[in-house]
């Protein structure tokens, strides 16, 4: 296929394709001409990949270049290409060496894999995004006990089983990352979206009018 119908089936212009391709993001096209290139499919699968990753994602173009060529890299086996894909994603929390607090925290959630028996690298940026939300937690006098954690720990296992289960070991380079990247970015907002759903459905049973009342709340057995 031309540029042109290229740009139509992925929905982006002609110039943003030849700046991934400038950049080392997109494989060049066979070259038909002196100004002419062939594409196909595996430029347009490669395409909706680096618009997932940026569109979704929000990735800078460093970031993707470095999950592409991951994807390109036979070498790099599939546990460290997803590590690669979510490294990426982050979001990123600077640590607070200085701050006695931040490395109380670190040190919990450092505890915490350990007793987990996690194979979590000791840079993964999780480590650090746990402990800044540890370190706020203490600072509202709201302290971190195992036990409270552990429906979390549980949920969030039971989930991790879900979605690299979903993944294909068989499957294409690309189809994998682009699973990941829906996992932990479009499925992260499923998650939120049912939690909070869910707490206001709790909420209700326990402190709505309806359960003062003793009565059935709003909708409960309706069509």
């Amino acid at each position: 296929m031309k540029v042109s119908e290229l740009s139509d089936l992925s929905g982006l212009p002609v110039q943003t394709i030849k700046y991934y391709i400038r950049e080392g993001l997109l494989p060049k096209g066979a070259a038909t001409a002196a100004t002419r290139a062939e594409y196909d499919d595996r430029h347009l699968e490669r395409l909706r990949l680096i618009k997932a990753l940026r569109e979704v994602g929000d990735l800078p173009i460093a970031s993707v270049k470095r999950i592409v060529t991951a994807v390109d890299d036979d070498s790099v086996g599939l546990h460290d290409l997803l590590g690669t894909v979510q490294y990426a994603l982050g979001p990123r929390t600077e640590p607070h060496a200085e701050d006695s607090g931040w490395q109380a925290a670190r040190q919990d959630v450092d505890a915490i894999v350990a007793e987990l028996r996690w194979r979590v690298l000791p840079d993964a940026p999780t480590r650090d995004m746990l402990a800044q939300a540890f370190l706020a937690l203490r600072r509202l006098g709201l302290p971190i006990v195992l036990t409270q954690l552990r429906p979390y720990i549980e949920a969030a296992i039971l989930i991790a089983e879900h979605e690299v289960g979903a993944v294909s070991v068989e499957g294409e380079r690309g189809k994998t990352v682009q699973t990941a990247v829906a996992t932990n970015v479009l499925y992260e907002q499923v998650l939120i979206a049912l939690r909070r759903m869910a707490q206001e459905d709790v909420s209700a049973r326990r402190f709505g009018e309806a359960a003062d009342s003793g009565e059935p709340p709003h909708g409960a057995g309706g069509p």
